[in-house]
């Protein structure tokens, strides 16, 4: 439907998973789309000829979300050669979890480092040019742990509560210059990395979800993309759950 022609689109995090997903999906829905990544891997450069396949403005920049400087370098670059930024997923996360008895100081401040600071580096890096735009959609990643908490994530917990105070805050502070500011907050999503939890673990999860199943990296994408295009033009410090109920 090409709900994203014209737009461009930043989707930190996005080599692989959730991320990767919402950069296809927003490619083929016309977006230009730049990604990032902490290092130039294989799945980086996968990901990069992967999105070409749509015959759309693709570049990938090597940038850590968690260091303020290079967050606003990134941005600088991203905007010299798209020329605008329509669109930003601060998607980049990490998880340390362990009980807080026995989490380390390094692993509290990794993840806080890694999954909201990096939401404050981005966001900051990109408002000056959504605002001269007048027009912008920001998307942070949050997830149900964030509003329920979860034993034995206190650090990922907290950092994507977090997500949803900051979420709040600046749909408040940049509404008037016609940009937006959401959340997404996914429940138990499909992935790589719950793939490998042990079946028992996973059944256990999919009885508590009222549409008993799991999610898809899909109905996550799905739901950027309603937030980043023009459908959503009247929504914005929000925080949608796509987690099939589960929070209900």
């Amino acid at each position: 439907m090409n709900l994203l022609e014209g737009k461009t689109a930043l989707i930190t995090g996005a080599s692989r998973g959730i991320g990767k997903t919402i950069a296809m999906k927003f490619a083929s829905e016309g977006a230009s789309v730049a990604i990032t990544n902490v290092a130039e891997d294989e799945e980086f450069l996968n990901t990069i000829e992967e999105l070409k396949a749509h015959k759309v403005n693709v570049r990938g920049y090597v940038s850590n979300a968690a260091d303020f400087a290079d967050s606003q370098r990134v941005i600088e670059e991203i905007v010299r050669d798209f020329g605008r930024i329509d669109i930003l997923v601060n998607n980049a996360g990490i998880t340390r979890d362990n009980l807080l008895m026995r989490m380390t100081e390094e692993q509290w401040d990794l993840v806080i480092g890694v999954n909201l600071k990096s939401v404050f580096n981005l966001t900051k890096a990109v408002l000056q040019t959504m605002v001269k735009q007048k027009n912008g959609s920001i998307i942070n990643m949050s997830s149900v742990v964030g509003v329920s908490g979860n034993a034995g994530q206190t650090n990922y917990a907290a950092s994507k509560a977090g997500m949803i105070g900051f979420t709040k805050s600046i749909a408040k502070e940049v509404g008037s210059r016609n940009i937006r500011c959401n959340a997404i907050a996914p429940g138990f999503i499909i992935t790589e990395m719950t793939e490998k939890l042990p079946p028992d673990v996973k059944t256990e999860w999919i009885s508590k979800i009222p549409l008993r199943r799991g999610g898809t990296p899909e109905d996550v994408a799905n739901t950027a993309v309603f937030l980043a295009s023009d459908l959503s033009s009247y929504v914005s410090g929000q925080t949608i759950h796509v987690c099939g109920g589960m929070l209900t």
